[in-house]
This record gives structure tokens, sequence and C-alpha cells, in this order.
């Protein structure tokens, strides 16, 4: 038996220690909708959001218990000095049909041994997680005809529900939502009380690792994530050095104290002691990251040099654990952008009139119970502190059912 073998064996019964306890309770949204079958499947998302978790469940729910399928991490020892095309070349000629890789993203040529694991085994499958800090399709490899990529967000307010509470709601499309918000009102207000549980989801609820932890721990978790963010996927991705991390660190701890805001580039070059374009380049990796949410005009996009017209954090939970008490009516915001982008419905900055745009125009104001329909020109008014829609007039809430 070659040491790649004795390797691959103790790595099967790795893998089949951790499949074991992959959970059997609660799936997250996107296990449903993936396409398992293809031959090359990514799963992109920020650290925490579940990711190995849902490869596990798949393993163990799906693949069973089997030589055939193998979970493997690039971030296991054995793969700081041994060669994963070696590895991959072995469990093949071992009848290996399915390799599921976690952490594609710490493997050095990562895009290399993407588009050679695809060519070199035509019917040996690969499935992937990486962060979301990494653009499959920008490696040195083309991958754009090889790799389909899915991105795993944060809980939103249904699954929270389901996975804090067991309690259980579909998810409706925006399109009923906007249609008929006093009749999904009225079904979930039939079973629960959402607003006894809503503040806790906006603080606690958009990590699944929520439920692990205290709720006065739960913020050290979230610093973690930041942090390793910036020190492991953005550094080991981008090569940055100690001191690119570090003005980075410096640049999210002003924004995390102005957002969400319109930046002045200028004013933000001037105190951070960086250039203009330094500032426009982490902004964008900022928000590569998921840590940041980079809100531009209709038919502007977002580029590593381009400027944003609004910024926010990427989620209010990321809000609770940067800032001691974040302003009521950016939560508001922040949670309606992020759950609107996260279930594939991207938003643009208006301006001044309103507060969001839909592609084709629709328009949204958010806001509190005392916010008036005759003093906005917008399409829809979205209110915090209500349970129950009328007229243009919709929950706040109701935007967590999206998916």
């Amino acid at each position: 038996m070659t040491l790649i073998q004795v390797n691959m064996e103790k790595l099967l019964t790795e893998h089949n220690k951790l499949i074991r306890f992959a959970p059997d309770h609660f799936f997250r949204f996107l296990y449903k909708k993936l396409p398992w079958g293809i031959k090359c499947l990514g799963l992109r998302g920020p650290r925490g959001t579940g990711k190995t978790t849902l490869l596990l469940q798949y393993a163990r729910f799906e693949l069973k218990n089997s030589k055939e399928h193998l979970y493997i991490s690039m971030d296991h020892p054995y793969f700081f000095d041994n060669n994963l095309f070696d590895f991959a070349d072995e469990f093949y000629k071992a009848g290996g049909k399915t390799l599921l890789i976690d952490e594609i993203h710490r493997y050095q040529d990562w895009s290399r041994a993407l588009k050679y694991l695809y060519d070199a085994y035509p019917d040996m499958r690969i499935i992937f997680t990486s962060s979301s800090a990494l653009d499959i399709f920008r490696g040195e490899a083309d991958l754009s005809r090889r790799v389909s990529v899915f991105d795993l967000p944060g809980l939103s307010f249904r699954e929270y529900l389901q996975l804090k509470h067991d309690i259980s709601f579909p998810s409706w499309p925006l399109e009923e939502i906007l249609t008929d918000p006093v009749a999904i009102s009225a079904k979930i207000n039939q079973k629960i009380r959402p607003l006894a549980y809503f503040n806790d989801y906006l603080q606690y609820g958009y990590f699944p690792f929520s439920t692990e932890y205290p709720q006065e721990l739960y913020s050290q978790q979230l610093y973690r994530i930041i942090e390793a963010t910036l020190l492991q996927d953005l550094s080991f991705i981008q090569h940055f050095s100690i001191e690119n991390v570090q003005k980075i660190q410096k640049l999210l701890a002003v924004l995390a104290e102005t957002a969400p805001f319109e930046p002045n580039i200028s004013k933000l070059a001037v105190r951070l002691g960086m250039s203009r374009d330094t500032i426009k380049e982490y902004l964008f990796l900022l928000g590569k990251g998921k840590i940041l949410n980079l809100l531009s005009r209709k038919g502007k996009g977002v580029s590593v040099l381009q400027k944003p017209d609004k910024i926010y954090l990427e989620n209010t939970n990321y809000a609770f654990a940067l800032k001691e008490r974040p302003d009521v009516g950016n939560l508001r915001e922040t949670f309606f952008l992020n759950q609107l982008s996260n279930a594939g419905y991207p938003l643009y900055y208006p301006g001044k009139s309103v507060d969001f745009t839909l592609e084709d125009g629709t328009s949204f104001e958010i806001g509190g119970t005392g916010k008036k329909a005759s003093k906005t020109p917008a399409d829809y008014i979205v209110k915090d502190d209500i349970i129950s829609g009328f007229g243009r007039t919709i929950p706040l809430y109701l935007f967590g059912f999206l998916y």
C-alpha cells in the first residue's frame, strides 16, 4: 500500500466520522435546489453559513457510506505538503466517483486543480466549497464552461424560525409578497406572532451557528468570522500582506460607525492615509467577502476602481456586533437590502427620493409605523413594527420569507 493510499484510508475514516454528525433536522434552502448530479458544482458563501454542513448532509443522505465518495478539506494538514492532483488520481484509480472538496480556495493552485480534475476524469464528479471572496471565473484556468457556482448566504428570517424555534413556513416569491401581503401575513399571524421573534433575528439570527452559542458570546464569533475573512480568505486569495489587512481593518472600523452612508472617497482617503484607488479596491473586496453590501445606481455596476453610491454592512448581526447601538432606521434598510439580494432580487440606489429600486424600476421606502404613504413617491411603503399589510404598505418582516 502506497503512502497516498494509507492517507486516503485515514481521510475516508474521517469522512465517515464527520457525516455521522451531519444534522437531519434542518437543511438550508439551497439543499433541494442544487443540481447535485452535474459534473462540477461549486458552493460559494461567507464563513459560517453552513457550506461544510451542506456537503456532509449530501454525503450522508444521498451518497451514503461508500468508498466511491469522499469528503476532504484543503484545511487538512495532509494537503499542506501533498499534491491534490496525485491524491485525486489515486482516489479515481481506487474507484472514486465523487470528490467533495471543502475550502478549495485554500489550495494554492485551485483554478488549475479544478480544470485538471474536470478534464482528466470525465466520469468523476467534483463538488466544492469556497469563500464568497473567490471569483471562480477569474482564475488562471478557463472555468466558465466547466463549473456551475451557487451562493449560500446567511439565514433568512424564515430559516431562522425553523432552525431556532422549529416553526416551519414556506417561502414566498417577491411577486406574491408585493401583490398579496394581507393574505401572506394572515397565514403567518395565524401560527405565530412574528414580531416576537424578529428583533432577536436582527441581532442574533443570521448565522446558523447562533444556536450553538449563548447570545453574549455570539458577537465574539462574528468578530472571528470577520477577522478570518480578512486574515485568511482575502489575504490568501489576493496575496495581501499583513499591512494590507491592517489597512482594511482600519477602513472597516470607520465604515461600521457610519454605515449606511454615501461615501466620500476623497475624505476617507485623507482620514485613513490611503489613496482613492486603494479605498475603492478595499471597498470592493469587503463587498466580495460579504462584509459589506455595496449599492450602486442602475446600469453602473460595481467594479474594483468604481465608487459605490451607498455602503451598508452585509447583515444586521454585523451592525450589532460592530456598533453598540445601531440606528433602527439603518437596521431596517440593511435587513431589506440583505434579504432581497440574497434571494436573487438585486436592488439599486435611486438617489434621494426613495430608498431602493428593483431592476424594473419598482421603488421602496423603508420606515417605521409613522412613515406616511402620502409623503413618498415610492411604489411600496415597507414598515417595521406592523403585523399585516394593507394597500401598498407591507410589513418589513415579510421580506424575510423570500428564501
